[in-house]
């Protein structure tokens, strides 16, 4: 009968299986990126009690807590900013290190606010970007790209670019805060940022096609492909070169390959915003499409066919391909290109810095094309 206990084959245990974990596995994930600073030392919390000075948005926060807790009768969860050292090498408080200090801590009589090291998010991808150093927030906001809010850190030195800087926003309306050394350091994730960062959408890539037709409508076209170079130091810094001698675009594939982030906006020193990028799904394709539409699609490769300093071909239509670092050209696309050539070297090394080929490259084909004139 039914709900009968003494039946045959009835179940003993539950249904839900043993809790699972993951065995430690995530333990060498956390190697190396420091302890995780409380409430009280974090300069964006509202339960900030450190002696730095209260960033605009942390005393916001804290006034919106006096708020709620005057409504509801109770007292409010804030911290009382300048009861806490949270600087090191300033005074003898509990900011002062051991004579050893810890790994990725700053050492004793070192001042400046203390940061987690390593505690650096990945935004999604179409999240807002934050621009650092002054060059490339400068060139940001000389070519018009869209901002939404600008950082200054208190207490920098102002120079012609800083004063540029915050009259362009000014002008444009963007939002100009002024926060600590420390908010903007966690913001950038502990990058060299001189002092200011730019708020910006996500950047937007040129489509593939615009790009080849605004490039063949020039009277010397030269683009660049980029082969699986991950390192957005590298992209940015290819971005540089490519306008410096006159390449109308640059198209990166989408997977596998390093995109326009902060980092690559940083070391094209503002470049990018000049120089139209295009991502691509398949790089084999775009340069046959580029084939087609009448370039030239050479390869740089330490074993080429030719060398570059022959390349007559220079002063037509040309795409210059980079490949990755380590590998170089990947198969297809060493296949794809109608010529590859190297770049002569004195010295026995082996290859060039995958940007520093780029520059080389880009620099005899300007060269060249300026003989012609």
């Amino acid at each position: 009968m039914a709900g009968n206990s003494q039946r045959r084959g009835r179940r003993m245990t539950s249904k839900a299986g043993a809790p699972k974990g993951s065995g430690g596995k995530n333990r060498d994930s956390l190697a190396g990126r420091g302890r995780t600073l409380p409430a009280d030392e974090r300069p964006w919390h509202k339960g900030y009690s450190g002696t730095e000075k209260l960033p605009q948005r942390t005393a916001w926060k804290q006034e919106k807590e006096r708020r709620a807790a005057a409504e509801e009768g109770r007292a409010p969860k804030i911290g009382t900013p300048g009861s806490k050292d949270t600087t090191w090498g300033r005074g003898g408080g509990r900011g002062t290190p051991a004579a050893k200090p810890a790994r990725g801590k700053q050492p004793a009589g070192r001042g400046g606010p203390r940061v987690a090291p390593g505690r650096k998010s990945n935004p999604a991808k179409d999240t807002p970007e934050l621009l650092v150093g002054r060059n490339p927030v400068l060139e940001a906001l000389r070519a018009q790209v869209p901002a939404t809010a600008l950082y200054t850190a208190q207490g920098i030195d102002v120079d012609d670019r800083m004063k540029e800087i915050v009259r362009t926003s000014a002008d444009r309306g963007i939002a100009i805060m002024e926060v600590s050394r420390a908010e903007l350091d966690r913001m950038t994730g502990g990058v060299l940022h001189q002092g200011v960062g730019l708020q910006v959408p996500p950047f937007a890539y040129q489509p593939f096609e615009d790009l080849v037709a605004a490039a063949v409508e020039q009277s010397a076209p030269l683009l660049v492909a980029l082969d699986g170079v991950t390192d957005p130091r590298n992209l940015g810094a290819v971005i540089r070169s490519a306008a410096a001698f006159g390449a109308q675009g640059v198209f990166v594939p989408e997977r596998r390959a390093a995109g326009i982030t902060a980092t690559a906006w940083r070391t094209s020193a503002g470049a990018a915003a000049r120089v139209p990028v295009a991502q691509v799904t398949n790089l084999t394709r775009a340069l046959k499409a580029c084939q087609d539409a009448g370039f030239l699609v050479v390869g740089l490769d330490a074993d080429g066919e030719s060398d570059l300093y022959a390349l007559e071909a220079a002063v037509g239509p040309l795409v210059v391909v980079v490949g990755s670092e380590g590998r170089g050209l990947s198969r297809l696309v060493g296949q794809t290109c109608d010529l590859t050539v190297s770049i002569p070297m004195i010295s026995e090394v082996e290859s060039l810095n995958a940007s520093v080929a780029a520059a080389v490259t880009l620099a005899e084909v300007a060269r060249r094309r300026a003989a012609e004139l």
